[in-house]
């Protein structure tokens, strides 16, 4: 009798019945992540400031039985708690968490002119996966098969630009939350992070908002994958970081989604 298993069949949606929060969920990478757990078969709630772009989602999405919009406020504990039990009502479960919503412009002004509490709304994105895990984590302790988590960086926490000190901070502050956390959460839960690079964002916002990227030939050239990136290439990722068949064996770490660009050498 052989001790090596057969051949195991993959899942076609890796997903499937799973429940999955994700924050800043209604435009950009979070939304591009939301409708790909939507197509991998999971169902979603999404949580956003801008209610107007979480109800568009709704309607355009057309899933009533699969997705749920709240307008959150991760920076508010009473918001991040109220998001997480409407969830729980509606689907009964969590799976998973993608930790998605901040502040996007990484540029402030010169640290000498920030004040205090502009610096801790930069701080938002970290602030946010600190709420959102502390009071999901007894629900997707108790998954089958495992909860995970997915925190979403930068690759600016690596690399910079001149007066971008509180985004770095938040980003690098992520990484090392994802690491500590799965240590504190494993084995039931799994905690991982996506560092986005470059990703065009312009045709997922709000439908007001909307409109084609303008990117040159050089933009996509800079990319050794020959191309700016999209959310749902994002999205692909989270979902295969939230199948306990697929991503299973994993966690604590960081992966670079950037096309490359990060490995290329650049001269000027």
């Amino acid at each position: 009798m052989s001790l090596v298993p057969d051949i195991a069949a993959w899942p076609q949606r890796p997903l499937d019945g799973r429940v999955v929060l994700v924050t800043g969920g209604a435009q950009g990478v979070g939304r591009g992540i939301a409708q790909t757990i939507l197509g991998a078969g999971g169902k979603v709630a999404i949580g956003d400031l801008d209610t107007g772009a979480g109800r568009a989602c709704l309607s355009e999405w057309d899933r009533p039985d699969d997705a749920l919009f709240r307008t959150l406020d991760v920076a508010r504990e009473r918001s991040v708690s109220d998001f997480v039990d409407a969830a729980l009502r509606r689907f009964g479960r969590i799976d998973g968490l993608v930790n998605n919503a901040g502040v996007a412009d990484p540029h402030v002004p010169a640290l000498s002119a920030l004040d205090w509490s502009e610096w801790n709304r930069r701080l938002s994105s970290l602030h946010g996966a600190f709420l959102c895990s502390k009071h999901a984590l007894a629900a997707l302790s108790e998954s089958d098969g495992g909860g995970a988590i997915v925190n979403i960086a930068s690759t600016r926490a690596h690399q910079s630009e001149p007066h971008s000190e509180a985004y770095a901070a938040a980003k690098g502050g992520l990484l090392a939350f994802t690491h500590a956390l799965a240590l504190s959460a494993g084995p039931r839960v799994r905690v991982n992070a996506i560092s986005p690079g470059w990703i065009a964002t312009e045709a997922w916002r709000a439908p007001a908002r909307r409109r084609r990227p303008n990117l040159s030939r050089a933009d996509h050239a800079q990319h050794p994958a020959g191309r700016v990136g999209t959310p749902d290439d994002i999205g692909a990722l989270a979902v295969h970081l939230l199948s306990p068949r697929l991503s299973g064996f994993v966690t604590g770490q960081e992966f670079v989604a950037d096309g490359g660009m990060s490995r290329k050498m650049q001269y000027v």
